[in-house]
C-alpha cells in the first residue's frame, strides 16, 4: 500500500465567504478501504466533488493514480468509479436493463452486465423492476453501475445512508468484498463511525474543512487505547484508594474505580497489589475508548 491511489496537496474550497475545506491533505493508499469521516457539513461531499471534476479546483493540488488531475481529466476519470448522494435509476427498468444503458455510456461490452450484477449479489433479480427494489438493492444496482468500466478506484458518497440495518450489514460486506477479491481500491465518506471502523484500513477524519486524524486504522486504534481506562469493583473502594491512590490517579465513578490502563501486565500487578491487602476484587475490565467517543474529543475544540 506505498502507492498513493490519490492524493491532495492544501486543498481548500470556499462558497462565497464560507470556507468550506481549508488545506486538506488527503492520502490515499492503493489497495485500501479509506473511511472519510465527518459531521454532517464537515466538507466531505465537497472532498469527494473534487476529486471527480464536479466542482471547479479553486486552490490546492489534485493527484490521482500518481498524476496532475488538472492536466489528466478525461484518463483519470475513466478509471473511477462512484456514487455521489442518490442512485441514479430508471425505476420501471430492470437490472439487466438499467446496466445495459450505461454499457452504452461507458462503451464497454454487455458481458460486462452479468460480472457486474454478480459482484454486487444481484444476478437472481430477473424481470423484477428496480422500482420494487428495497433501498439497499438499488444501492447495490447503484454500485454495480460505477463498477461497469472495471474502475482501480471506487468513491462512495454515504453508501449505507438511510438504510435498514440489513441493508448495511449488505453494504458494509459488500465494500469489503470488492476490496479483497477484485483489488478495488475504495474511497467512502460516512458519519456511521462504528461502520467505518468495521470495514475501513485507513481513515481521514475531517471536521469544519480540517483534517483532525489520518492515517491507518490501527494508529488510530492505538490512540484509543492510550485514552483508556481500568474499571475497578471491589470489595472495600476506600481501601482501595488507600492502596492505589500512592501510584495511579484513581477516580470514583457510578460505583467504580476509574484509573489509567496501560497494559495488561500493569492490570495483574494491580490485581496482586489489592488481594495482598485482602481486598476482594469483583471487577476488573478495561474500558476501552471507541471510535464515538474519541471522535467527539477530536471535534471538540
Amino acid at each position: 500500500m506505498n502507492n498513493l491511489i490519490v492524493q491532495t496537496k492544501d486543498l481548500s474550497f470556499s462558497f462565497g465567504r464560507q470556507h468550506t475545506l481549508q488545506q486538506v491533505n488527503m492520502e490515499v493508499p492503493e489497495g485500501s478501504i479509506y473511511g472519510f469521516l465527518g459531521p454532517n457539513g464537515a466538507g466531505k461531499t465537497t472532498t469527494l466533488r473534487l476529486l471527480l471534476g464536479l466542482l471547479k479546483n479553486q486552490q490546492g493540488e489534485i493527484r490521482l493514480f500518481g498524476k496532475p488531475f488538472a492536466s489528466n481529466r478525461l484518463e483519470t476519470l475513466r478509471q473511477i468509479g462512484s456514487l455521489i448522494e442518490q442512485p441514479s435509476l430508471y425505476a420501471h427498468l430492470t437490472a439487466r436493463e438499467n446496466l445495459h444503458i450505461y454499457t452504452l455510456t461507458y462503451g464497454v461490452k454487455t458481458e460486462r452486465i452479468e460480472e457486474a450484477l454478480a459482484m454486487v449479489g444481484l444476478e437472481k433479480t430477473g424481470s423484477k423492476k428496480a422500482k420494487q427494489f428495497s433501498l439497499g438493492m438499488k444501492q447495490r444496482l447503484s454500485i454495480a453501475v460505477a463498477l461497469l468500466h472495471q474502475p482501480r478506484l471506487l468513491i462512495l458518497d454515504e453508501p449505507t445512508n438511510g438504510l435498514d440495518p440489513n441493508g448495511i450489514i449488505e453494504t458494509r460486506e459488500l465494500i469489503k468484498r470488492l476490496n479483497t477479491e477484485f483489488g478495488v481500491t475504495i474511497l467512502v465518506s460516512s458519519h456511521i463511525l462504528a461502520e467505518v471502523e468495521r470495514m475501513a484500513t485507513h481513515v481521514g477524519i475531517i471536521h469544519k474543512g480540517k483534517f483532525l486524524f489520518q492515517g491507518p486504522l490501527a494508529r488510530l486504534q492505538q490512540l484509543q487505547t492510550r485514552k483508556s481506562l481500568l474499571q475497578l469493583q471491589t470489595g472495600d473502594d476506600e481501601a482501595a484508594l488507600q492502596v492505589l491512590g500512592k501510584q495511579f490517579k484513581v477516580e470514583r465513578q457510578n460505583g467504580h474505580l476509574l484509573l489509567p490502563f496501560h497494559s495488561k501486565q500493569e492490570t495483574a500487578m494491580i490485581n496482586r497489589a489489592l488481594t495482598a491487602h485482602n481486598i476482594d476484587v469483583y471487577c476488573l475490565q478495561p474500558q476501552q475508548q471507541d471510535l464515538e467517543q474519541l471522535f467527539i474529543e477530536l471535534t471538540s475544540n
